[in-house]
């Protein structure tokens, strides 16, 4: 059983690695600078994580684990609720969460972009089973005629992704030159109005062209 010493001891050494990730990059930071940052022996850091790299897997890993299973919870009910506003609800709960682990989202994210074994694990896991749920989502919002039926699954998937990752990728750029503040929580509540308003429009079914329904009213004549 873990002791809560044991957790007090993990959680400084990962809440440092997140600080020194953030300011330094993974390979800038030593274990001897996480050990310190912590105020733990170095031993700790090979004992509970077998070392750095230990370390990068369970921060990333942790991340996302949390971050699918998110989501898994709103898809669950996609069966019995509007697709539409189910995805709304996925947008937004993606959104507080990574409010909430914002420094870890803004390493986990520049982690990812880096071609190596971890990261190719990661994208052949969480980020496909991502694509599936959202798959879900969509494909039930088509078949019930409330999302568009020609929306392209990867554009959306390249669209959505960048709209709500760009924020907690990039905070310095909205705060020095936007002159927004993404770390208080009125952000991301004013984002998501905006992101929703765009998703709304996005995901809209196309009224049939004047042209096609003639098309359509010629050839049942």
């Amino acid at each position: 059983m873990k002791t809560s010493a044991t957790m007090q001891t993990k959680d400084r050494i990962i809440e440092a690695a997140i600080r020194l990730f953030n300011q330094k990059g993974f390979s800038g930071t030593s274990v001897r600078e996480i050990a310190k940052e912590a105020d733990v022996n170095v031993a700790h850091i090979s004992y509970y994580f077998q070392g750095k790299g230990g370390l990068l897997e369970q921060l990333i890993s942790d991340f996302y684990e949390g971050y699918i299973q998110m989501i898994e919870t709103q898809v669950h009910q996609v069966e019995t609720c509007h697709a539409k506003e189910c995805l709304l609800h996925v947008v937004f709960d993606i959104l507080s969460y990574q409010h909430e682990y914002r420094q870890l989202t803004r390493f986990v994210y520049r982690e990812v972009t880096i071609d190596s074994t971890l990261m190719r694990e990661i994208m052949s896991t969480y980020l496909t089973k991502e694509k599936y749920l959202f798959h879900l989502i969509i494909e039930r919002g088509k078949s019930t005629h409330v999302i568009c039926e020609e929306l392209s699954l990867s554009t959306f998937m390249i669209q959505l992704k960048s709209l709500l990752m760009m924020p907690y990728l990039q905070p310095q750029y909205l705060t020095e030159v936007l002159y927004l503040n993404p770390n208080e929580p009125y952000f991301y509540h004013m984002y998501f109005k905006e992101l929703s308003r765009s998703l709304h429009h996005l995901l809209e079914p196309k009224e049939p062209r004047l042209g096609a329904h003639m098309d359509l009213m010629k050839s049942s004549n």
